[in-house]
């Protein structure tokens, strides 16, 4: 499983990030021990009407109502 997602005692989840991009590279940088998280590819999702940022880490993630959520 990734650390991309939040451990126990940590006090930031993804849906507390800023809706920037640049936010969420840092959280996800920091979340995964200092390694940098970088895009490897973004489009736009037809069927979820959403910028879609598919990430190093293996995960994609957009924007919903204000807040970045981890997308199936």
């Amino acid at each position: 499983m990734s650390s991309a997602f939040v451990k126990e005692g940590d006090d930031m989840w993804l849906h507390d990030i800023v809706p920037t991009f640049d936010a969420l590279v840092n959280y996800l940088t920091r979340e995964n021990g200092g390694l940098r998280i970088t895009e490897k590819e973004n489009y736009f999702s037809e069927e979820l009407q959403k910028q879609i940022h598919k990430m190093s880490e293996g995960f994609s993630y957009a924007i919903q109502d204000n807040k970045w959520v981890l997308i199936d």
